[in-house]
């Protein structure tokens, strides 16, 4: 890096120049180096480069490019944990759905044996009741 401070005029301050002969393509599309990365401990945040060494800017691009990788992983990983946490609610709700159709299926069939038993019994006892009836006028014509 070759700099030269000259004054143009009397009446004029300072004009600072600086300029390297090395390749400086690295260097031209360097990220705003004002970034933050709010995710990422402040001591993990990538540290500006020293813009003349190519070696130190493409560290930087580097660990900039990891950062921004690891916000985006770590908001992937929310994502995934809110749709686990929903998907656990449902699986609850769909346990607590499963345990009332058991109990309505107990109940359902208990109803229906319990409904057989008292068909049979009204019908035995209509039966009886028949009978009864029959031997009633039975008695009563031969009286």
């Amino acid at each position: 890096m070759i700099t030269s401070t000259r004054r143009v005029s009397p009446d004029k301050s300072e004009v600072r120049i600086a300029f390297s002969l090395d390749d400086t393509s690295d260097i031209k599309d360097v990220e705003d180096l004002s970034q933050t990365f709010p995710d990422l401990e402040q001591r993990l945040e990538p540290v500006p480069p020293c813009m003349s060494l190519r070696e130190s800017v493409q560290v930087y691009k580097e660990h900039c490019r990891m950062a921004r990788e690891f916000h985006h992983v770590k908001h992937e990983i929310s994502v995934l944990e809110e749709r686990k946490r929903k998907l656990l609610a449902e699986l609850v709700e769909d346990e607590k759905v499963a345990a009332e159709i058991a109990r309505l299926e107990e109940e359902f069939q208990r109803l229906t044996e319990e409904n057989h038993t008292l068909v049979t019994l009204h019908s035995e006892r209509r039966q009886q009741l028949e009978r009864l009836c029959l031997a009633n006028r039975t008695r009563q014509d031969s009286s």
